[in-house]
C-alpha cells in the first residue's frame, strides 16, 4: 500500500498517449445506455466518478445548514486484473472523499480513502447487487464507506472517527435522469476522443443522519449527484478545470464548466441548462459568460482560487452573481502528495441581490503546474 499514492501521482503526470497505451475503451458517443446498469462501474474505461453534493438542514429547533461531499472514484491501472496468485493484484484502485460544512459556523471537515479493490478493503459492485462501491473507512475508524442503488435512491455512508465525521443519507431522485452532451457524450477538447460519458441527476431529496463536533443530527434537503467516466478525457495541455452545478429556486438546474491551459487560460467550455420538467439544453461557450469577481488563498497550500462569480445566460434571461457560502472549503490530500482542490457551497442570486438558489462549485488545477490525478 505504501506505493499507491506514487502510482496516482504517476498517472497524473503522464502525457495522455503514453498513460493509455491504446489499452483503454475510447469514448464511445454512441454509447448504448441501459439503467439501471450503467449506474455501476465501467472497467474498460480509465476513469471513473460518482459525485454527490447538497445542502442539508438539520432537524432539531436550531436548522443548522451542513453541505456535504460524497465521492468514490475508481481509477483504473489496466484494463483486466492481472493473472497473479495473490489476493493484491489489482486492476484499479478505488478513492473515496467525503466533507461536511457547517455553514453557519464556518467549519470544514474533509477525508479520504484509498485502497486496491480486494475482497477485505473494497470494490465494485455489479449490477442488479445493490452496492456500487465500497471501502473500509479510513485508518483508525472501524465499518465501511458504501453507495448503493436500491431500485428509487441512492443510500451514501461514510465515516471519519478521528475526524469526528459521519455521514448517512438516502436520496430519492425527483426529476428525470438527464445527459449532458448528445446523447451523454461530453467533450472536453477538440481532439478525438477528447470527451467522457456523463449523466446527473439534478435533484435528490436527500434525508439521514451526520456527525459533526460530536453532535449526531438529523438532517434533509436536496442533492445532486454526477456519474462520469472515460479514458484520457483531457489533453495534454490541460491543468484543471472549474464546474458548477447550480439548483435555482425557479426549478431549473444549470451545470457549466471551463477547462483551462497549463497558462490558467480557458481552452474549452460546455454546459446544460434543465427545464423544471428535466427537458436538457446543451449550451455552446457563445450562450453564457462566467466571470470571476474576487480571490481566496489558501493558508494550507498556497493556492490562489477565483471566490465569487457572475455568470449570464442572455437566452434564458438567467444572470446570476454566485457567491461561496465561507471560503474555506478546500480539501487537502494527505495520502496523495500534491493533490488538493476547492469544493465548495455557494449561494446564488440575481442581479438585484435576490436569493435565487444553491449549488456547489469545484476548483482544481490552482497552485499547481501538474495536472489533476483523475
Amino acid at each position: 500500500m505504501t506505493h499507491v499514492p506514487s502510482v496516482i501521482a504517476a498517472l497524473a503526470v503522464l502525457p495522455a498517449a503514453v498513460a493509455a497505451q491504446d489499452i483503454w475503451k475510447t469514448t464511445d458517443p454512441d454509447h448504448p445506455w441501459a439503467f439501471p446498469a450503467d449506474h455501476w462501474a465501467h472497467p474498460a474505461y480509465q476513469t471513473e466518478w460518482w459525485y454527490f453534493t447538497g445542502h442539508l438542514t438539520t432537524t432539531d429547533a436550531e436548522a443548522r445548514r451542513i453541505g456535504y461531499q460524497f465521492t468514490f472514484f475508481r481509477v483504473g491501472i489496466v484494463p483486466e486484473r492481472p493473472s497473479l496468485a495473490s489476493d493484491w493484484a489489482t486492476a484499479s484502485l478505488i478513492m473515496g472523499h467525503f466533507a461536511l460544512t457547517d455553514l453557519d459556523a464556518g467549519r470544514h471537515g474533509f477525508s479520504e480513502i484509498l485502497y486496491r479493490p480486494t475482497t477485505f478493503l473494497g470494490g465494485f459492485g455489479d449490477p442488479g447487487d445493490s452496492l456500487i462501491a465500497w471501502s473500509v473507512a479510513p485508518a483508525g475508524t472501524g465499518g465501511v464507506w458504501t453507495l448503493r442503488w436500491n431500485g428509487d435512491r441512492f443510500d451514501l455512508a461514510a465515516r471519519d472517527d478521528t475526524r469526528g465525521i459521519t455521514l448517512e443519507l438516502s436520496a430519492r431522485p425527483t426529476k428525470p435522469l438527464v445527459f449532458h452532451g448528445p446523447g451523454g457524450y461530453s467533450r472536453k477538447g477538440t481532439r478525438p476522443g477528447a470527451a467522457s460519458l456523463y449523466y446527473s441527476f439534478t435533484r435528490l431529496a436527500t434525508a439521514g443522519v451526520v456527525t459533526m463536533g460530536g453532535e449526531r443530527l438529523g438532517v434533509r434537503g436536496e442533492s445532486w449527484m454526477d456519474h462520469e467516466f472515460g479514458s484520457n478525457q483531457l489533453t495534454e495541455t490541460q491543468r484543471g478545470w472549474d464546474w458548477f452545478s447550480l439548483r435555482l429556486d425557479d426549478g431549473r438546474d444549470l451545470m457549466i464548466y471551463v477547462l483551462r491551459d497549463r497558462n490558467g487560460r480557458p481552452d474549452f467550455a460546455l454546459g446544460t441548462l434543465v427545464a423544471p420538467d428535466g427537458t436538457a439544453r446543451g449550451l455552446t461557450p457563445e450562450e453564457w459568460t462566467l466571470r470571476a469577481t474576487g480571490a481566496w488563498t489558501s493558508d494550507a497550500t498556497g493556492a490562489r482560487y477565483p471566490s465569487g462569480w457572475t455568470i449570464r445566460v442572455p437566452g434564458a434571461a438567467l444572470a446570476l452573481l454566485v457567491t461561496p457560502e465561507i471560503r474555506a472549503q478546500e480539501n487537502v490530500s494527505d495520502l496523495i502528495p500534491g493533490l488538493f482542490y476547492w469544493e465548495g457551497a455557494v449561494l446564488v442570486h440575481d442581479d438585484a441581490g435576490q436569493a435565487v438558489g444553491r449549488g456547489y462549485v469545484e476548483l482544481t488545477g490552482y497552485g499547481t503546474a501538474r495536472r489533476p490525478a483523475i
